[in-house]
């Protein structure tokens, strides 16, 4: 099947930088897409093409409604139509913009393991996102928290990261609680400031609409009403994190961010999150999410990065946890012993 779609000002930005949208569709597709002067020619199987004409299509209605995402974010969108044929790019925009009421920003996955994440935390009330830096654990949990909040789903967000290199000793640390910790919780700030005004991000946390807490402040604790984040997971100990896990209270929601192959723990095998990953997989009510290499949304040299320290470890082996129980945790690296204390 072959059909000409006529080219108009509205959908010249869908060709992408170098026209890698339209490479995009080529390769996912099965198609042949010529670009000309007048027209864009598509040939290829007929269900492709109709999916092709169906994105030219939505693209053009969304821009006429005044929807404009940026080169990225619709690369990422396209991906997960291309992806999945029940997806249109119309039905992607327009969940990422109910999303979005009352931020600065569209929250929009950008791979379909991304959308299967606020998918699952829209479900769920504790989920599991695990996988390599910049696949967007973070920042998505923090964008659903402020949709929640703003939405009166929840009326606070509590916001939590081990303090693995202070050994949670803050108290050695000058200024407030708050100050102690923010060093920690930085990458946490950073998404609450890309997605809301300075000004609304200060009065919240004033508030406690927005409170940070050290992990080993925790104890004790009953969260109720609250969206619960704890990033960096993977540094939690066995007992840091059935101690978090157990202050969830009524109404509430957790979303729970680490990647196992950046362990600081002296001991990589008493990880909290690896041990999670075996105790609590089949727990209902409990949604596992895990992430990869094409998942990572940050600069093209990340992704290459991630795969380049994955092609170079060494064959993996399991590691026994105490109870005897094998951990089959793909990434996570057998680390050789400490050298002898000298006497």
């Amino acid at each position: 099947m072959k059909i000409a779609l006529e080219i108009t000002p509205n959908l010249e930005p869908l060709f992408g930088t170098r026209d890698e949208n339209l490479r995009l569709m080529e390769d996912s597709l099965g198609v042949r897409i010529d670009l000309r002067s007048d027209a864009v020619h598509v040939e290829g199987p007929a269900d492709a093409v109709t999916r092709v004409q169906r994105i030219f299509q939505d693209f053009e209605a969304l821009r006429r409604q005044g929807v404009n995402p940026h080169n990225g974010e619709l690369n990422g969108m396209l991906r997960l139509v291309v992806a999945d044929p029940a997806a249109t790019l119309r039905s992607v925009a327009d969940a990422g913009r109910q999303r979005s009421v009352g931020v600065k920003r569209t929250v929009q996955p950008r791979s379909v393991n991304q959308r299967r994440y606020v998918e699952a935390i829209e479900q769920h009330d504790m989920v599991f996102g695990v996988g390599p830096a910049g696949t967007g654990k973070t920042y998505l949990a923090v964008a659903m928290a402020v949709a929640a909040v703003i939405a009166k789903r929840v009326s606070r967000i509590v916001l939590v990261r081990p303090a693995v290199e202070a050994g949670e000793r803050l108290g050695f640390l000058p200024g407030t609680l708050q100050e102690k910790v923010d060093p920690y919780l930085r990458p946490l700030y950073d998404a609450l400031y890309d997605l809301l005004d300075p000004e609304k991000v200060d009065k919240m946390l004033e508030k406690n609409v927005i409170e940070v807490a050290p992990l080993a402040f925790m104890r004790g604790r009953t969260l109720n009403d609250a969206f619960i984040i704890m990033d960096e997971a993977q540094n939690t100990t066995i007992e840091q994190m059935k101690m978090f896990l157990t202050r969830m209270g009524n109404d509430s929601k957790a979303v729970i961010t680490g990647d196992i192959t950046q362990i600081d723990l002296p001991n990589p095998r008493k990880s909290g999150l690896v041990d999670a990953i075996n105790v609590l997989g089949g727990v209902e009510g409990i949604q596992f999410c895990h992430f990869e290499e094409c998942d990572v949304v940050r600069h093209a040299l990340v992704q290459r990065i991630v795969r380049a320290y994955e092609s170079a470890k060494p064959q993996q082996q399991e590691l026994p946890l105490e109870s005897g129980i094998e951990v089959g945790v793909p990434g996570l690296e057998e680390l050789p012993a400490p050298p002898p204390k000298p006497q």
